[in-house]
């Protein structure tokens, strides 16, 4: 399995269930499809995420860019990684 160089970042809240069902869905796709790994980060620990997404969370972001807010678009995942670096 390749490596991608990639990097994806969930933008989260403490007892979010939508962040706990895309984190899940992210785990469940690790299962068929090589994923870099994912930085978790608690938008409420910094302003100004908390004052760019504020409820609007959670948010899928691949290399800085976001992906998908609220559920996992895993189309749109495998796309967008097809076109990034592979290591």
């Amino acid at each position: 399995m390749v490596q991608l160089a990639a990097r994806l970042t969930v933008l989260h809240r403490q007892d979010c269930e939508l962040c706990e069902e895309m984190l899940a869905a992210l785990q469940r796709l690790k299962t068929t499809l090589a994923l870099p790994a994912i930085e978790l980060v608690d938008v409420d620990a910094d302003a100004d995420l908390k004052r760019r997404h504020g409820f609007d969370v959670p948010v899928l972001l691949l290399d800085g860019t976001v992906v998908c807010r609220h559920r996992l678009e895993e189309s749109e995942l495998r796309r967008l990684l097809r076109h990034s670096p592979v290591a």
